[in-house]
């Protein structure tokens, strides 16, 4: 689901320090050297430095491109045809879409040594249980971020997106899983409802929302909320923190109905042309100083244990960043929905609000 706030990633980065830094040809120490990696990971998602890092370390030159949503980057892996790239990062159901439409390549771990720093929550999940797939990321929630400047009152609950008196004054997310499965969650339902009343309820309440909705917006959200365009914005947990990190006038809520728990991961397409890159790029995220470097700049929770131990007090005991049991209890992975005809529905239901 979604990143960072420092320096905005240009849509498409091609990093290649490899001329400058040595021999492209493999060599004992870079058997790697000369080939290419094509790497497609959400915006602003990875500190710039770690691939010019990989890069000097490997002698591979990566290939970079970013997407929005789960479902773009799908979409554009399935019009690339085989050779689109080789390492993405989807979150939880779109992993088990992929898997199920055989899309992925199993992971050799004999290859990624430093997998021993994952923590073993966050290991044999719904979407991947046997872990042949996919290795977390980052994980977090999602919630609403409140510039206290502009509002008075204490928000804890989802129910303030339909209150009249914030008209065009929130940015919601544009996408249809979290935009229609969090609705249904307001409604009390289960975010991966596959009941047509429960989903035509929440199509309801999305277009009766639409006169407070400023924009449906994804990682421009940051921005449009330090220049108080908004004055409650839907948005992915680093997303918050990183406001609130940078003015304290900004509040991070997980409301109290519940919400998404999230797990986004490195995967291996079935069709890469550089397996053993891509192995070597994911045991270079895993290792503990590069899993630091990438949740500092980037400000959402790491599964990695060897990062988060180094991770300040105040960070660690966040309990936006690192909510306990009693707030995930509440919340819910989404489900991939793709072996069923109730994908459409959302489609459709998410087509039908925007139109309005």
């Amino acid at each position: 689901m979604k990143k960072f706030f420092a320096l905005l990633l240009v849509l498409t980065l091609t990093f290649s320090i490899c001329a400058c830094s040595g021999s492209t040809t493999p060599t004992a120490d870079k058997p790697l050297a000369g080939t290419t990696l094509k790497v497609f990971n959400w915006g602003e998602y990875i500190d710039e430095d770690v691939i010019s890092m990989f890069e000097e370390e490997t002698g591979i030159t990566v290939v970079y491109d970013t997407f929005e949503t789960n479902e773009d980057m799908y979409t554009k892996i399935k019009a690339s045809g085989d050779n689109s790239y080789d390492v993405c990062f989807p979150s939880d159901y779109m992993i088990k879409r992929m898997i199920d439409e055989d899309m992925l390549a199993e992971i050799d771990f004999s290859n990624v040594p430093n997998y021993k720093y994952i923590d073993q929550k966050y290991l044999k999940q719904v979407f991947d249980p046997e872990d042949k797939f996919s290795v977390p990321y980052m994980w977090g929630t999602v919630g609403l971020v409140v510039n206290t400047d502009l509002v008075a009152e204490k928000i804890d609950s989802w129910q303030v997106l339909w209150d009249p008196k914030y008209e065009k004054q929130i940015l919601g997310l544009d996408s249809e899983r979290d935009a229609v499965g969090l609705t249904l969650k307001a409604l009390g339902y289960s975010l991966n409802s596959r009941d047509e009343a429960e989903l035509e309820e929440a199509k309801q309440a999305l277009i009766k929302q639409k006169p407070n909705i400023l924009a449906y917006v994804g990682d421009q959200v940051k921005d449009k909320m330090i220049n108080e365009e908004a004055a409650i914005a839907m948005l992915w947990s680093g997303d918050g923190i990183a406001l609130k990190m940078e003015d304290p006038k900004f509040e991070y809520v997980i409301p109290k109905e519940g919400s998404n728990f999230w797990i986004d991961s490195v995967v291996i397409l079935k069709n890469t042309q550089n397996k053993a890159g891509a192995e070597a790029f994911i045991n270079f995220l895993c290792r503990p100083d590069i899993a630091l470097k990438n949740v500092e700049y980037i400000c959402y929770a790491t599964p990695n244990t060897a990062a988060y131990e180094q991770l300040p007090d105040e960070i660690k005991n966040d309990k936006t960043a690192y909510p306990g049991e009693d707030v995930l209890s509440k919340c819910e992975i989404f489900e991939n929905l793709a072996d069923s005809d109730i994908l459409q529905t959302y489609s459709k239901i998410w087509t039908e609000v925007l139109s309005q």
